[in-house]
């Protein structure tokens, strides 16, 4: 096992990361920016190291920065939390190369499952249902004009290095092929420094289903159930929930095998996330591997019983998988709204500023994972995320009125926030009958009552 534990990150994931350290007796090493110099995960770790002003670059994203603050404490492993260098393949292998370990896969890996093209690939070869597509990189726009013909509109364009819905567009019909194409892959160039595009077949309202995976180093990978995030917004998560209610035990059984199988194909080692979208007669394809822990791995977490940041820890340290993991069930019904500082009413903008009151709700079944508190500024250089509420209960029906409850508790003054829009949400008849998909919210009305509620 480790001795200390250097987290190449901030905010919540940061001090997340820090609690699962101080219960497995690890020292932990926090990194800040001079603009997170007052956040939690600096207070709460046994050492911290500024690494540079506020800007990312300059900051959570300089590896050498990072690497000096390994070595000036010490540290033997560095933790990259989500997000910022997480599934940066250069920095897995310059953390070996400066004798550190990577708690995650391996630069290889991380370029398999990363270029989305040559994941799809690697999923076709394990027998994962894929989503119908060219093989490869496209050529041109013509080349995607072509096969936008053969298979049939709509089609998706996407980035081979996207995420977060940059470098994706939806074409519909011919005569947009073109366009789309080429402004997809201007904005992946400029995003990832990688403009190469991928076509396939456009599914339908498809609901946007994961699997958690985790893998040791002995070649045993157990799937820990489904996440529903469909609940999105411009492909961004809002709210995430486990199971789902479209998933029954024979589907949950198949998708998780798929899920299994991918990850056994790279040798996989460690926590990761399967993504797949799920047509409305129950045929899953493969879309994309996050080869980190997600921001929803709580929702996880309640309903398994497991501590996914602990096991990937130990997994990384040569563990063997406890007997615990194998055959788990899944118990309950575990709901998870992000609350982010941007304001509904003007299209989420964000609203960086000084948190002037701050509480959380409680009780049996909520859990809160925050770095924020009453007085502390909220930086305007990284995400809007302030926290996440998370809730359990025996039934779906019960964790939805339990958010409610959990929602209608929470109190943050100053900066607008996305919990009226959740509120809102918790109400709506269509979310609480489980029968929605990725479209919802493009014909969700949010509530103006609700919101002055």
């Amino acid at each position: 096992m480790y001795k200390k534990i250097l987290i190449a990150n901030r905010g919540e994931i940061a001090l997340r990361i820090i609690r699962a350290c101080h219960e497995l007796n690890l020292k932990s090493v926090a990194v800040y920016s001079t603009a997170d110099k007052y956040s939690l995960h600096v207070k709460f770790a046994d050492e911290a190291v500024c690494i540079g002003p506020p800007p990312s670059n300059e900051s959570y994203l300089n590896i050498p920065r990072i690497i000096a603050a390994g070595q000036i404490t010490n540290a033997d492993a560095i933790h990259p939390g989500y997000g910022f260098l997480a599934e940066n393949a250069e920095f897995s292998k310059i953390c070996k190369d400066n004798g550190f370990d990577f708690i995650g896969p391996s630069g290889d890996i991380i370029n398999a499952m990363g270029n989305k093209a040559q994941a799809k690939k690697t999923m076709v070869d394990a027998g994962v249902p894929v989503i119908p597509g060219n093989d490869g990189i496209l050529k041109d726009a013509e080349e995607a004009r072509q096969l936008a013909i053969e298979m049939g509109f709509p089609v998706m364009l996407k980035a081979s290095a996207g995420g977060g819905g940059r470098g994706m567009r939806l074409v519909r019909e011919e005569s947009e092929v073109v366009h789309a194409y080429n402004t997809a892959s201007a904005e992946s160039l400029a995003a990832f420094n990688n403009g190469d595009m991928y076509i396939e077949k456009f599914v339908e309202n498809p609901r946007h289903i994961e699997i958690q995976i985790l893998a040791d180093s002995y070649g045993n990978v157990v799937s820990l159930g489904e996440r529903e995030c469909s609940i999105q917004r411009r492909h961004q998560k809002l709210i995430e929930e486990s199971p789902s209610a479209a998933v029954d035990d024979e589907l949950r059984k198949r998708m998780g095998e798929a899920a299994v199988a991918g990850a056994k194909s790279v040798n996989y080692v460690g926590v990761g996330t399967v993504e797949f979208l799920l047509d409305k007669n129950k045929n899953f394809y493969f879309m994309e591997m996050n080869t980190r822990i997600q921001v929803e791995h709580p929702i996880t977490e309640m309903v398994t019983g497991a501590d996914l940041i602990k096991e990937q820890i130990q997994m990384h340290a040569g563990d063997k998988f406890p007997e615990y993991l194998y055959n788990l069930k899944l118990r309950g019904h575990s709901i998870e709204c992000r609350i982010n500082a941007e304001d509904p009413d003007k299209g989420f903008i964000p609203s960086p500023m000084s948190i002037t009151s701050f509480h959380m709700p409680g009780g049996k079944g909520v859990r809160v994972d925050s770095h924020a508190y009453a007085g502390y500024e909220i930086p305007s250089y990284y995400d809007s995320l302030i926290g996440k509420l998370i809730v359990h209960s025996p039934t779906r029906e019960a964790a939805i009125n339990l958010m409610e409850r959990a929602l209608e508790e929470t109190i943050i003054e100053g900066p607008k926030t996305t919990i009226p829009f959740h509120r809102a949400i918790m109400k709506d008849d269509t979310f609480r009958s489980g029968k929605f998909d990725t479209s919802f919210l493009e014909s969700f009305e949010y509530n103006k009552e609700e919101k002055e509620a």
